[in-house]
């Protein structure tokens, strides 16, 4: 289905935050770890925890849920000998459950979304599977990958972090439960450092012992450790609320955004420091952000790596800022959903703004005036595009329509309901 979304001059009113999808894949996935039953208080609903509670079930654990909470008994170091998984077009989820897959005899990760997923290469994780006994097939490094595990042996590890974080996560998650003590080495580079920070946190919430240096560029993890079953309560997610806190302050407004922790380790907690760089309106106190918005932004330099899911809501609040604002540090963005550099700006030029992009910048030259919009922009299956393109047709003189805007289901099922809470005017066609 696709968006069309009319300039809206003003936004008002109050609204919870959705619960962090990044803490409650992670939550899911040591729960199931775990011998016993845990309880996850508040987790996100999407189709990226979809597909990690879908799969866990997969691998034999029970969930039982209603509104308030999850209730997990987990399958331990023991998962059911299962064929094949699905995780739909979820990277992070495919990528933890690559590790994990290396208790199970023979697992094939099925490739259901081959213009998105089906595009994003593993082959840094496949080498680190590797090095410690376990034998992947794959596609140079696409789905569909199967798994043939039952041997891994812990050890000494080298993984590359150039590409993502997650390849480390998932060995992250699958050492602890080896026989034998291993050590990781982080090769070449490090991206999203912020959220191994979130990694690391839930592993210790789980009982696990994991000793990092504190660059995160080398760990010595203790084998023979077992998850313990815990409770657990999941914080409110920046990531999504990046696209709120950005439409706000690019139009007048006065907007309550509640559930975001003031001291939160998601690296896209940053948003609300570049929005007051941008000299917008806004207080954060007591986990709320208020914003009295007057649509009048400052442009902004800012190195993007510790908030990568916030940069393309950021972007698209410079396109109305008064000067040139710069984005350095984002190349991983090109190895997302889609290219979120190339695709991303090429819809955004569309709709009339004046950008340009380099392989790891994204630079704005600002249009205070508002761009003209009037056309129909394609998101690439995107649900980070598609919220900040959302906020670019606010202040847009004609309406955009943004094809397939349905896949904001991908992390924030409630996007759309909730911008027209806040009298944005937005109708599904």
């Amino acid at each position: 289905m696709d968006m069309i979304v009319t300039p809206t001059p003003r936004l008002q009113g109050t609204i919870g935050a959705l619960s962090s999808k990044n803490y409650t894949t992670r939550y899911l996935l040591v729960a199931a770890l775990a011998e016993g039953t845990s309880t996850i208080h508040f987790p996100a609903h999407s189709e990226d925890s979809d597909a990690m509670r879908r799969c866990i079930q997969d691998l034999g654990a029970t969930l039982v849920e209603d509104d308030q909470k999850a209730v997990i008994t987990g399958f331990g170091s023991h998962p059911s000998d299962v064929k094949e998984l699905n995780v739909g077009n979820a990277g992070a989820v495919l990528r933890f459950l690559m590790g994990i897959a290396a208790l199970c005899p023979d697992v094939t990760f099925v490739n259901t979304y081959p213009d998105s997923l089906g595009k994003r290469p593993h082959d840094d994780l496949i080498t680190a599977l590797g090095q410690i006994g376990v034998e992947v097939e794959h596609e140079n490094g696409r789905l569909p990958i199967t798994i043939r595990g039952g041997q891994a042996k812990g050890g000494s590890i080298k993984v590359s972090g150039a590409v993502s974080s997650q390849y480390l996560s998932s060995l992250l998650f699958l050492t602890p439960m080896l026989k034998e003590d291993s050590e990781i080495t982080v090769i070449d580079d490090l991206k999203s450092k912020v959220v191994i920070g979130q990694t690391l946190e839930v592993l210790e919430q789980a009982g696990i012992v994991i000793h990092a240096s504190e660059d995160y560029m080398h760990f010595r993890i203790p084998g023979n450790q077992v998850y313990q079953a815990k409770t657990y309560t999941v914080q409110g997610d920046y990531p999504g609320s990046a696209a709120i806190l950005a439409a706000a302050s690019v139009t007048e407004s006065d907007v309550t955004v509640e559930r975001l922790p003031v001291k939160s380790k998601q690296g896209e907690r940053a948003v609300v420091d570049v929005l007051q760089m941008m000299e917008v309106p806004l207080t954060h106190e007591n986990d709320i952000v208020h914003i009295r918005g007057n649509g009048k932004l400052k442009a902004v330099e800012f190195d993007g790596d510790a908030a990568t899911d916030a940069v393309l809501a950021m972007v698209a609040a410079a396109v109305f800022a008064e000067g040139t604002s710069r984005f350095y540090n984002v190349e991983n963005l090109r190895y997302k959903e889609c290219d979120r550099i190339t695709d991303y700006l090429n819809e955004l030029r569309k709709a009339g703004a004046r950008v340009e992009e380099k392989q790891a910048e994204i630079i704005v030259h600002g249009r205070p005036e508002g761009v003209e919009g009037g056309v129909e922009i394609n998101a690439h299956y995107d649900h980070r595009v598609i919220m900040a393109l959302t906020i670019v047709g606010l202040r847009s003189k004609a309406p955009l329509r943004i094809k397939d805007a349905h896949h904001v289901a991908k992390s924030y099922p409630h996007f759309f309901d909730h911008m027209k809470t806040l009298g944005a005017k937005l109708e599904w066609v």
